[in-house]
């Protein structure tokens, strides 16, 4: 006997399906390929490679299964397909992904081959390291950077960890055999230390490595680069000064100036589809679950609570998940071309995070401004990078409680190979580097070595320039000059009226005040629609079919599966978006813009 199904399940079973389909059809300029809005849909055209979530070998996944083409086969297809005699230039997005560097080599390769037929290659970054740099030198006529972003050149080093203490310790019998001298598989298990035979097959693929990507990177970039190869991170501004990047600019900027250069008016998709500027997925499950927003005249709400960071929130089973520069960033974008969006408000109740991120999104408002009026409102707290997204909007409402400012960066990391020591694991470091200065800058990142003198130094100056880049915006946004910017900046915090007086906000009052001016200054008057936009919704909502206790349902099981979320369970809100907020620290990203307390009562989460 046959069951039909649901309602429901056919509902999102059909979805999936034109999802799937709409996703495919991405990776190829004559499926599915779009301008960007405001361009003209023929005419002559860059090809555009959104490399910002990377190409790994096996390509992205999701809940459902792979994702087609978004590998690195994808990718190098994608390359050789394009029409040289055609396009007028590529450009490359690479955001802040990270890449091999034997797929960041080849891809570097293959870029260069267009290049060196006279199409130029246009490369933007958020930030570079040691593979994505070695892409851009190869490959990329011009490489602009994010002026909020580094190049994480920092050299080469593997870390080999033994646990032969340990087992002895736990009384764990370990019996392995090898055949070959130099396999070494079974040494974690039965050393402390890599024997001999190890030490030097790691030294020898290291010297190798070295050698092919700091030549790699010389022959893009020319000789002058080498002595800056292992002595990152440099900001921007020391990046550019050592040969390392071309130019220092927004995406935008670069986009428009790749145009107006190559005398393109479009720009075609061959790979990674739209990305973070709109379409796929996420807008076929809103179009079908009629979740889009009127098109009628309004003022856009848009909330930006918990902490900062590059991805974060806005996946697949996500609800809450902070401020994630990828789902905000979007947003932002959309509202921007919305002609129907009048004026945007941006209710901000956050703790800082991701430097990086903070900038990005700061740089998407200021574009947003250019077109409406936008006005924050400052709920229980904006502080660091919180407050650093308050000072793009062109009017600021605190409430007298609200926590404001916090003007600077925090970096640093937690180091491991002590407490693991004890436990009977031992983390032995071969750099590449024969300089051991330069070795130890190889594991700034690492969670098993501490800093040393010159990398911490290196670190601060890292650190200085991002906070001269986050005054700047305060004093631009805001109209405060240098002297009087410092009695407000240095880390402190303060209460609404005290914000006030310092002109860090406007006016004192809350949401509904800062909607009423957005209605006033946008001329739709006190009678005008009011839309709240970019919140939480797509497959959950689809699933639920509008049922609020199975939506929470999902979203609590979505919660549950996030390993932070667990650990932090019975902790206060406030607890939480802190450690979010100082998170980005140990997923690879070197500063933050977080409050460095967990100030509690501030307002309910």
């Amino acid at each position: 006997m046959s069951r039909s199904l649901p309602r429901r399940s056919v509902l999102f079973a059909a979805t999936l399906a034109v999802a799937t389909s709409f996703v495919g059809c991405e990776g190829r300029p004559g499926l599915g390929s779009a301008s960007k809005e405001g361009e003209s849909l023929t005419g002559p055209y860059l090809v555009e490679l959104n490399l910002t979530r990377g190409a790994s070998e096996g390509g992205a996944s999701t809940l459902f299964g792979g994702v087609p083409g978004t590998s690195h086969a994808d990718l190098v297809t994608a390359i050789r397909d394009i029409d040289t005699a055609e396009a007028k230039g590529v450009f490359v997005r690479l955001g802040t992904a990270r890449f091999g560097l034997a797929g960041a080599g080849e891809v570097g390769r293959l870029l260069g081959d267009i290049r060196n037929k006279g199409v130029p290659v246009i490369c933007h970054a958020d930030e570079l390291d040691n593979g994505s740099l070695l892409l851009a030198a190869r490959g990329c006529s011009k490489l602009w950077l994010s002026p909020g972003g580094s190049v994480d050149s920092v050299g080469i080093a593997f870390q080999l960890i033994f646990g032969r203490s340990l087992f002895d310790k736990l009384g764990v019998t370990v019996d392995f055999l090898q055949v070959g001298k130099y396999k070494g598989a079974q040494e974690p298990y039965t050393r402390d230390e890599p024997s001999p035979e190890a030490r030097e097959t790691v030294e020898g693929t290291l010297a190798d490595l070295r050698k092919a990507w700091i030549s790699g990177i010389a022959e893009g970039r020319g000789a002058k680069v080498e002595g800056a190869l292992e002595d990152g991170p440099h900001p921007a501004e020391t990046a550019k000064a050592l040969g390392l990047i071309d130019e220092i600019g927004f995406l935008d900027d670069a986009r428009d100036q790749a145009k107006a250069d190559t005398g393109a008016t479009r720009t075609t998709a061959a790979f990674g589809g739209k990305g973070a500027d709109g379409g796929g997925f996420d807008e076929v499950l809103r179009a079908l679950s009629g979740s889009d927003p009127s098109s009628d005249p309004h003022v856009a709400v848009v909330r930006a609570t918990g902490a900062i960071s590059m991805g974060g929130g806005g996946g697949l089973l996500s609800g809450d998940g902070g401020i994630s520069e990828q789902k905000l960033g979007k947003i932002l974008k959309e509202l921007e071309h919305d002609d129907a969006v009048k004026a945007v408000v941006l209710r901000i109740d956050s703790p800082g995070g991701s430097a990086l991120a903070s900038d990005l999104l700061w740089h998407r408002l200021v574009q947003l401004k250019k077109k409406k009026p936008l006005v924050i409102s400052i709920g229980g707290m904006a502080a660091s990078g919180g407050y650093y997204l308050s000072c793009a909007g062109s009017r600021i409402f605190a409430e007298p409680t609200s926590i404001v400012g916090s003007i600077g960066v925090v970096a640093g990391k937690l180091s491991f190979d002590e407490p693991l020591s004890k436990l009977g694991v031992n983390v032995v470091t071969i750099p590449a580097a024969p300089d051991p200065k330069k070795a130890a800058r190889a594991t700034m990142l690492s969670s098993f070595d501490k800093w040393d003198d010159a990398t911490r130094a290196k670190m601060l100056a890292s650190m200085e320039s991002i906070y001269a880049l986050f005054l700047k915006r305060v004093g631009e946004g805001r109209g405060i000059d240098a002297a009087a910017l410092e009695s407000a900046a240095q880390g402190r915090i303060f209460g609404g009226e005290r914000a006030k007086s310092l002109k860090l906000v406007d006016d004192i009052g809350g949401l509904a005040d800062a909607i009423d001016f957005a209605l006033a200054e946008s001329g739709l008057g006190a009678e005008g629609k009011v839309r709240l936009r970019g919140q939480p919704g797509g497959l959950a909502e689809l699933l639920a079919g509008g049922d609020e206790a199975a939506r929470a349902a999902v979203l609590q099981a979505a919660h549950e599966m996030d390993p932070l979320s667990r650990l932090l369970a019975g902790f206060p809100g406030e607890v939480e978006d802190w450690v979010r907020a100082m998170a980005p620290l140990g997923a690879g990203e070197k500063m933050v813009t977080a409050t460095p307390f967990v100030l509690m009562g501030v307002g309910p989460r």
